[in-house]
């Protein structure tokens, strides 16, 4: 199963990471239990475009990007930290664009 992620970087580097899957699942799982409007906790991504929009000079980059169910959010954070040119350029190349400063 591939998890789906919502990754926003900028000049100083990752700023966000979500994993939406996991976020859709849970709020599922909720709703079987009977509990009353379950919330997503992931940022809503208009939101997040909006505060790249308000902060041109950063270079705001947002996408989603599917990855195998074995790899997490976390995975994702530490190999940008590593080396995060390489992670800019694989979500670049694998992901899907949703806000750019840079277009």
């Amino acid at each position: 199963m591939t998890h789906n992620f919502i990754i926003m970087w900028d000049c100083n580097g990752l700023e966000y990471i979500a994993d939406v899957t996991a976020d859709e699942q849970r709020v599922v799982w909720e709703k079987l239990q009977g509990r009353d409007a379950p919330r997503h906790s992931i940022a809503n991504p208009f939101h997040l475009r909006l505060r790249a929009q308000a902060n041109p000079q950063r270079g705001y980059e947002i996408y989603f990007m599917g990855a195998d169910a074995g790899i997490s959010a976390e995975d994702i954070r530490e190999a940008f930290e590593a080396n995060p040119q390489n992670m800019v350029d694989v979500i670049r190349e694998r992901g899907k664009c949703f806000y750019s400063a840079k277009i």
